[in-house]
């Protein structure tokens, strides 16, 4: 009997980094269980020996224990130190090892392990242009020390303004395009965002309708949360720096700022480049959950002497009831009075808040005596030579607990993808 050697052999996964996604994302794999094993590098010492840092695992200020998250307020601790020097563990019957000494991804003993997918969680190495011996590091430098693909838990930047995406590096969404994953091709994978996860899984079942695939322009604001990339209180302002916000403290203020979630909307769903699409990003402090208000124009159709176009509140919110009754859904559709911290952990993309959607119609007016090249008979036909366009503008809220249930989630289930691929 021919034997599966890739079934057959253990799945081990690699973390680079415990920052808030590296950490989230070891509790995701402890709780998913397809991994036998995970290794985790921090490439320097923290804490005074593992027990601290099995400590920092366990506890999470924004989550609470790692056990009862998981299980329930019954729940009983699961971390084991079992070699301190080793840096050896157990969590939850899974044996995971914490590495201390390599920063730089090409010096991280990966093929040693026998680790095949990493998930690259440092928030550093997002340019897939740079060389993997770089001394700065490289995300390639994780393909160079053993791993056969390489997640990265942000969106890609490319400093070199006049280089392009390397063809073996791709963007991929869980439950929008994952499905593109190619493993004879890709090495290099961006998992994107949370703002633009949440926002794919916004855009999407409204293009795969017909009343709405016709956006005419769109705009974005997300309220999002505060991030580590934040000064807890004023700062100064690092050499360069054009944003004198990001060094405000995110304790005490509202802060405007930027974000790519357009941009890389577009690398996962195609059809978006066509569309007239802003976005920008509101931080407020508050450790998790974020709203994206997502505001959207179409071109609406309306039968002769109808008042009503095709486009509704209740159109809009039929489409997504729908689209979060589908299998696999990563859609959640609400008619509850939510507030952020109802979504705190949960699994799902993005929760769409049903009550507080709402559209308008207008109708945009266009004098036809004034565009050339319109045939006579035509004027003759159309009264006062002017017509009405309906055009229906959408407002649409959707929650995202932008750490753990939303973003880390869909990370997860893309590197199990990911690996479940390879052959």
């Amino acid at each position: 009997m021919a034997i599966d050697v890739f079934k057959s052999r253990r799945k081990i996964l690699g973390i680079n980094s415990l920052g808030r996604i590296g950490k989230l994302t070891l509790w995701h794999h402890i709780g998913a269980k397809y991994f036998d094993e995970i290794i985790v590098n921090q490439g320097r010492e923290i804490g005074r020996d593992l027990y601290s840092v099995a400590q920092f695992i366990e506890k999470d200020s924004t989550y609470g224990a790692m056990h009862r998250f998981m299980y329930g307020v019954n729940a009983k601790p699961f971390i084991e130190v079992l070699d301190n020097e080793a840096g050896k563990m157990r969590i939850d019957g899974i044996p995971v090892t914490i590495l201390r000494k390599a920063r730089n991804p090409k010096d991280i003993p990966w093929r040693e392990y026998g680790v095949e997918v990493v998930t690259e969680c440092t928030g550093k190495f997002i340019d897939p242009t740079i060389d993997a011996d770089d001394p700065k590091g490289s995300i390639r430098g994780h393909l160079a020390a053993g791993a056969r693909v390489v997640l990265n838990s942000s969106a890609f930047k490319i400093k070199n303004k006049a280089a392009t995406q390397p063809e073996d590096a791709v963007t991929l969404i869980y439950g929008i395009n994952h499905g593109a994953f190619d493993p004879e091709k890709h090495r290099v994978i961006s998992a994107a965002s949370c703002t633009t996860t949440g926002l794919a899984h916004m855009i999407k079942p409204l293009l795969e309708n017909e009343s709405t695939s016709k956006i005419l322009t769109a705009s974005m604001s997300t309220i999002h949360s505060a991030t580590n990339t934040q000064s807890v209180l004023d700062s100064v302002p690092g050499a360069g720096e054009k944003d004198l916000r990001k060094s405000r403290s995110l304790l005490n203020n509202v802060i405007l700022t930027s974000t790519n979630a357009a941009e890389a909307l577009v690398q996962v769903i195609p059809e978006v480049k066509e569309i007239g699409f802003m976005a920008d990003s509101i931080r407020i402090p508050t450790p998790t959950e974020s709203l994206i208000i997502l505001n959207a124009t179409f071109q609406a159709h309306r039968e002769l002497g109808a008042e009503k176009t095709d486009i509704s509140r209740e159109t809009i919110n039929g489409i997504y009831s729908r689209a979060a009754s589908m299998p696999d859904s990563l859609v959640v559709y609400s008619e509850e009075q939510n507030v952020s911290t109802d979504v705190s952990g949960m699994n799902a993309a993005v929760v769409i808040e049903g009550q507080f959607n709402h559209t308008r119609t207008t109708f945009l007016k266009a004098d036809l005596s004034r565009v050339p090249g319109v045939p006579a008979e035509v004027m003759k036909l159309i009264p006062n030579q002017e017509l009405e366009i309906p055009v229906v503008h959408a407002k649409i809220f959707g929650w995202y607990d932008n750490e753990f249930g939303s973003y880390t989630n869909r990370l997860g289930d893309l590197t199990i993808h990911a690996h479940k691929s390879l052959r």
